[in-house]
């Protein structure tokens, strides 16, 4: 095992929004020479990422699933389960620092990591601090958050806050060197279209009679890479082969990050990975946030972007394929404005993201080790 001066362990949830950025974060402390384990819940990495840590831990978690006394028992004693593991799985590491990345299985070892003593970091991924990260700030030596102003974050908080931005995976950094390059008139015109990191039913629903429903001369102008769930792709296959539209359906996406940059056009939800990589690699977008979410990160999302003239945000309960249509024919037929939208884009990206959140990480190594001197 390492020694701990090299050892930092990182907690994330088993979403996409949660992993990709915890991902980032251990690419970036690896190339500087630090140890990386990652602690996560059972759902594990279902997203094929290859996470780039020494070991890959799972302890117990649960997310609050309801208001009566019995949900609520359950989940404490779930959390009280995985505070028991956490407390002895950090003894057993003692690392460093220890980051959280949001999500309810990040509350146990963050708590454990109290208890010992050990430095710690939140990082907040949305425009609205969550709810395990608001459990957790006030016992947190440092929050790290996407942007600049962070909704439910409180004045007594801003003391230990740092922007950092959103960290986005070397592919994402990669994908980001290819400039936009604006529809021509009589070109193709190339569409992505997903809804998180496994696809969404409404646009499986509401995009393929959307764009079957523009003129032919547009359609027999698309090309449409779409994620889908398993269970709907072959529908939507059939759906665009009966409107004469190319495309490209699957229910993952590995290269995502390289499509994304080959977009005229993205059609997404907005969650905070997926906003991030848009804004770094610089595409205009129209987004349609996820609704019922928690809080409604993804409406403060969406809406952060569509000020800054970035992307359009328009709320599912708004959101018909005749007006997806209308939209997006208007949005097609004037690639300057897709030009400026991504121009806007791109100027809102933080690319330095993850060396910022690696410099907080480190300044808290030394910080512990000045002040401790020993690990716990």
């Amino acid at each position: 095992m390492s020694d701990g001066s090299k050892s930092v362990l990182l907690a994330a949830g088993g979403t996409g929004g949660h992993l990709f950025p915890a991902q980032a974060l251990a690419e970036e402390l690896q190339r500087r020479g630090i140890a990386v384990d990652l602690v996560t819940d059972m759902r594990g990495d279902r997203y094929g990422t290859g996470f780039p840590a020494r070991q890959i831990y799972r302890v117990p978690a649960a997310t609050l699933a309801g208001r009566s006394p019995a949900a609520m028992a359950r989940t404490a004693l779930m959390l009280a389960r995985g505070l028991v593991a956490a407390i002895r799985l950090l003894g057993q590491l003692k690392p460093s620092v220890v980051v959280g990345f949001g999500g309810y299985p990040t509350y146990p070892p963050l708590k454990a990591a109290n208890l010992r003593r050990i430095p710690t970091a939140v990082h907040e991924q949305n425009a609205v601090l969550g709810r395990a990260n608001r459990m957790l700030a006030k016992g947190v030596t440092r929050i790290a958050t996407s942007f600049e102003t962070t909704r439910l974050l409180g004045p007594e908080l801003q003391p230990k806050m740092t922007l950092t931005g959103n960290p986005v995976r070397s592919t994402v950094i990669e994908a980001a060197q290819q400039p936009y390059t604006k529809p021509e008139p009589g070109a193709p015109i190339e569409l992505v279209v997903f809804g998180g990191s496994q696809g969404a039913r409404y646009f499986s629903e509401a995009v393929p009679p959307a764009l079957a429903a523009l003129t032919p001369d547009v359609r027999g102008r698309l090309n449409v890479v779409q994620q889908a769930r398993a269970e709907d792709v072959e529908t939507v296959v059939a759906a665009y082969r009966d409107a004469g539209i190319r495309a490209e359906v699957a229910a993952f996406f590995r290269d995502l990050p390289r499509r994304i940059a080959a977009a005229h056009l993205v059609i997404a939800r907005s969650g905070a990975s997926t906003v991030a990589e848009l804004t770094v690699i610089g595409r205009p977008s129209i987004l349609v946030p996820l609704p019922h979410a928690l809080d409604n990160d993804q409406l403060q999302n969406a809406q952060r972007l569509a000020e800054s003239g970035a992307a359009w945000c328009i709320e599912q309960k708004h959101l018909s394929p005749a007006r997806l249509a209308g939209d997006i024919g208007i949005l097609l037929g004037d690639p300057d404005g897709l030009a400026a939208a991504a121009a806007a884009a791109k100027q809102l990206g933080r690319p330095d993201a993850v060396g910022r959140l690696a410099d907080l990480v480190m300044a808290l190594t030394t910080e512990r080790h000045g002040a401790a001197g020993v690990a716990p």
